[in-house]
This record gives C-alpha cells, structure tokens and sequence, in this order.
C-alpha cells in the first residue's frame, strides 16, 4: 500500500485557468468598488454584480467578506512587495538594513495615501488582522532587516512594534482626523527606526 503524499509547506496552489481569472476578475471589481464607492460598498453581492459572475462563485472563491478583502489586501500590496523584495535599491536589494527599513516604512505610509481603505478594511477583520500573509511577510522582512542592522534582543517584538505605526487604520486617523500629513508620519517612522536600530 503507497502512502499519500503530503502538501509540501510553503508550496502555492496551482489554480486552473479560468479559476485564476476568475479571481483577479473578482478582485479587480472589488478594488473599483473600493475606489468609487469606498469600502462599505465591497459585498458579495456586489463584487458579484460588478465582475458579472454569480454569488456563490465569490463565496466559494474567499468563503466571506473577511476573506475577499484579506485577498484584496494581499493582491494590493504585491507591488510593494515585489518592490522590497526584488525592486531597487534603498527599498530594495543592495542598501544598508536602515536604509531599506526607512524605505520600508515610507512606502507602507504611500500605499496607506492610495489604498488606505482596503487596508482598513482587511486590518478590522479579527481572523485576519495579525495572521494575514501579507502581515507575515512583512514582519518576516522588517525582523531580517533588523538583524542585518546587528539589532539585538526580541526581534518578533520589536519588529510589531514598528509596524503598529504603519497601521492603516492609525495613519488614516492621524491624517484624516488629526490633520497630520503623511510628510510628518514618514519622518516620524524614520526617527522610530533610527532609535529602534540605534542609527
């Protein structure tokens, strides 16, 4: 009797063809809902209406609405994540740790300027807000920064920390009910990184 084989962790799901479409279609129409709407208006029934498939194919694509808007979070920080990962120099590959840690947090505050109410949104769902993937990967990117900066002690913490500021829903208030501009935040972020990393 063979064993069954067992998924390889980390390996990604490959999707059919028209199940990729579909998704990107769905998401797509949730982030155009997003930017004419705004964020209450990304239901199912919605995205449904607007990519021109059936509800249940959007529920069974993300199983409800905390589940869309934690894939269209993580389809909207791609780019930044391409960028930190493999994009140029100081975000990129090839600066100093604390450069690309400033760098880091100044584009997560510009992405809030454009995305921000996705962000909110994907943040304020309890089963998502600290276990999303695209939390996970920037925690994991902040923390290798942090020791590549020879930055000692509990670097999980440390690493949280820092991100908290770049918090949608925080930079969103600070802007938007404080009158803070996102100039102010970024250099705020700067200086936090600079003490963090005692640089």
């Amino acid at each position: 009797m063979s064993a069954i084989p067992l998924p390889q962790i980390g390996a990604v799901p490959v999707e059919r063809g028209d199940a990729a479409r579909n998704r990107v279609l769905l998401l797509d129409a949730a982030a155009l809902l997003v930017a004419e709407r705004g964020v209450d208006a990304v239901t199912m029934d919605a995205v449904a209406c607007r990519a021109g498939v059936g509800k249940g194919t959007v529920f069974r694509r993300f199983g409800n609405r905390s589940g869309l808007m934690q894939a269209l979070l993580d389809h909207t920080e791609r780019e930044l994540q391409q960028a930190f990962m493999f994009g140029p120099p100081p975000l990129g590959p090839g600066a100093p740790p604390i450069e690309r840690l400033i760098a880091f947090g100044r584009a997560r505050i510009a992405m809030v300027e454009v995305q921000g109410e996705v962000l909110r949104a994907a943040e304020n769902a309890p089963e998502y807000r600290f276990g999303g993937p695209a939390r996970a990967l920037g925690i994991a990117h902040v923390i290798g920064l942090l020791r590549g900066a020879g930055v000692e002690g509990d670097l999980d913490l440390l690493a949280s920390a820092l991100l908290a500021p770049l918090e949608a829903s925080l930079v969103l208030h600070q802007v938007r009910d404080l009158g803070m501009t996102t100039e102010r935040l970024a250099a705020g972020w700067e200086d936090l990184a600079r003490r963090v990393t005692r640089c």
